[in-house]
Parts: C-alpha cells; sequence; structure tokens
C-alpha cells in the first residue's frame, strides 16, 4: 500500500484513513447504555472521561485488540440543558485513524472541507483529533453530509501494522 493515495481535486493525499478509531454514542443516561454495550455485548470500560467543557461523562469500553482495536464511547451530558449535548444524535459519531492528522486537517481544508470549532486538540484517550463538520457552508463546500466525524492521529503502532 502506497504511503501517498492518489486523490481528488488537490493532488496527491498525503495522509492515509487507516482503519475505525472508535464508535460514539451519546445517551440520557450512560448506565442504560453500558446494559447493552458493556453487560449484554461483553465489552471492557477501560476508563473514564468528564469535562465539563465538553458536557461529558464518557465510559471508553473497547473491543478488539491491538491494532484492531476499536473504542466504544458512551456518553451522557453532565447537564442535560447544556451544549454540547453529546446525548443527541447530531454529536454520536465515528472516529478515523489518521496517519498525519495535520497534513490531513491541511490538505482537507484547503479541499473544501469544513471542520468544527476547536481544531486539533487532545481527546479523550489522549491522541490528538479534531472534527469533520456535518454540514458544509459556502466556504467549505464539503463536510460529513450529516454524520459527524473524528480524525484522530493514529500512534506509532497503529501506524506500523498498516504498512
Amino acid at each position: 500500500m502506497s504511503d501517498v493515495a492518489p486523490a481528488a481535486p488537490g493532488g496527491l493525499r498525503p495522509f492515509r484513513i487507516l482503519g475505525i478509531q472508535q464508535i460514539a454514542i451519546g445517551g440520557a443516561d450512560k448506565l442504560r447504555l453500558r446494559t447493552l454495550w458493556v453487560d449484554l455485548f461483553g465489552l471492557a470500560v477501560e476508563s473514564t472521561f468528564r469535562s465539563e467543557r465538553e458536557n461529558v461523562d464518557e465510559d471508553v469500553c473497547s473491543i478488539g485488540s491491538g491494532a484492531h482495536k476499536v473504542e466504544v464511547d458512551l456518553m451522557q451530558p453532565l447537564d442535560i440543558d447544556k451544549k454540547p449535548a453529546v446525548h443527541t444524535t447530531p454529536l454520536n459519531h465515528v472516529g478515523l485513524w489518521v496517519d498525519d492528522l495535520s497534513r490531513a486537517v491541511e490538505w482537507l481544508s484547503a479541499n473544501g472541507v469544513r471542520f468544527a470549532p476547536g481544531g486539533i486538540r487532545p481527546g479523550a484517550s489522549g491522541h490528538d483529533i479534531c472534527f469533520v463538520h456535518p454540514k458544509s457552508n459556502d466556504a467549505f463546500p464539503i463536510s460529513g453530509e450529516g454524520v459527524l466525524i473524528e480524525l484522530v492521529q493514529a500512534p506509532a503502532e497503529v501506524i506500523a501494522a498498516h504498512r
């Protein structure tokens, strides 16, 4: 597999999407989510994450192992009346491993992709992240088309497993 894949209008893509990093699911009550995902499906709770700024109380669960390990984040709002509203459908999202996050954001932005406010920043699991906005606008005509997409900087072992 080539490190630089042929791409769309802006020339060669200077990054690769390596796989699914996470699926984030929000609800008003995290315990109800845990009943399905942990108690019945058998996912392991690896850690928890709380952020007033992001209005989230999150259980970080996992399935699989090694380079094929996928996070399943179970989220509930700290305050159901505040935003961001992690329990609403628009903040459910899929996370994708990317081998070079900063190059990906730069190239995608130059090619019309709209990103959500906040830029590249540390995520709940310690990896740098940013979000592709679910809706486009005049300045950035390409979006997740209704889906919030998290781009996650892959650690060295994930990158190496995909060479």
